[in-house]
């Protein structure tokens, strides 16, 4: 995935209303209206909450005659999961290195 893919993926998650957005998709497709009813904000300034998850892939919607339908697509989050666990692995080789270092400073101060 490229960065700016990633970039809109992690821009997306960073907001509080976003993340509970996508909490509750996880429990199956529901309609704007429901999605929007929890949240104390206008329709308007949910819908741009909405856009960002739609835009970084996060949510797809549908239209059933007149309501919006929301559904999660989990599948986006293969790509921050993919660079966590690449820095993950950059960060323990690292603090593995350094502990083979303290260690063998260690032993040649005994």
């Amino acid at each position: 995935m490229d960065n700016y893919k990633l970039d809109a993926l992690f821009a997306a998650l960073a907001d509080p209303t976003r993340r509970a957005i996508v909490a509750r998709l996880t429990a199956g497709d529901v309609s704007v209206s429901a999605l929007a009813d929890p949240h104390d904000m206008a329709l308007p300034s949910f819908l741009k909450h909405l856009s960002r998850l739609e835009a970084a892939g996060l949510v797809r919607s549908r239209k059933e005659g007149r309501t919006r339908i929301c559904t999660l697509h989990p599948e986006a989050l293969a790509a921050a999961t993919t660079w966590i666990d690449a820095q993950r692995a950059l960060w323990e080789a690292r603090l593995d290195r350094m502990e083979a270092l303290a260690l063998d400073i260690e032993r040649k101060d005994q």
